[in-house]
């Protein structure tokens, strides 16, 4: 839209909208496919993948990396420094060169909900979903939700947001050997299995990770 205000030096991919109010800073590079809501900020070199959602005032702080079909919910914030200061010790005013920034990773199809803060340098992993009014303060795995101040797993969810529920049709003796690789004297890892509401994917939890499971 006129209003935006997005820095010749950006790259900009085909189809993305920006909206009013919205700025996008220099060597920022936004894929194919994004929309960037009112008044969102998208800092100096942060990279966008494709089909990725800003809601209004989001603001994405430098060098943040978010992959395809990443969406940031109203007012979420993605920080960059572990320990922010405007001075330096002595007094004078911190520029540029006088920090380390440290920026978000999120990775592919995770969404982070309105007015979650993200402290800089963690990773949201693949698929993942953060509550709205979370502070992440560490790493989030592939498909948790996580919600709370500090943010912690409190379910697990499959690639339509959904939580999972528990799946007792399987066979996770078999499933947790075709994905392990490991069979001692008949006895495999403990598992828990999972499957999706509305879509019927399914998946298994074990030593806290989780996996889909292929068909």
């Amino acid at each position: 839209m006129p209003s935006a205000d997005v820095d010749d030096r950006a790259k900009i991919g085909a189809g993305t909208v920006i909206w009013h109010l919205a700025q996008v800073r220099e060597g920022a590079v936004l894929g194919s496919g994004c929309i960037i809501g009112r008044g969102a900020y998208v800092g100096p070199d942060v990279q966008l993948g494709d089909n990725v959602k800003l809601q209004n005032y989001a603001l994405v702080y430098e060098p943040a990396r978010l992959e395809d079909g990443v969406f940031i919910g109203p007012a979420a914030v993605l920080t960059n420094d572990v320990y922010p200061r405007s001075v330096n010790p002595e007094g004078t005013l911190k520029r540029g060169g006088d920090w380390d920034a440290r920026g978000v990773t999120v990775r592919t199809g995770a969404a982070i909900g309105a007015r979650a803060v993200l402290v800089a340098g963690v990773t949201v992993g693949r698929w993942a979903l953060v509550a709205a009014g979370a502070v992440v303060t560490r790493d989030v795995p592939d498909y948790a939700l996580v919600a709370g101040v500090p943010a912690k797993r409190v379910k697990w969810v499959g690639k339509a947001g959904l939580p999972l529920v528990a799946d007792e049709t399987a066979d996770s003796g078999r499933q947790v050997e075709e994905l392990t690789g490991e069979h001692r004297g008949g006895q495999t890892p403990a598992a828990r299995r999972w499957v999706c509401p509305e879509t019927g994917a399914r998946y298994i939890e074990i030593d806290e990770t989780l996996s889909e499971v292929t068909p």
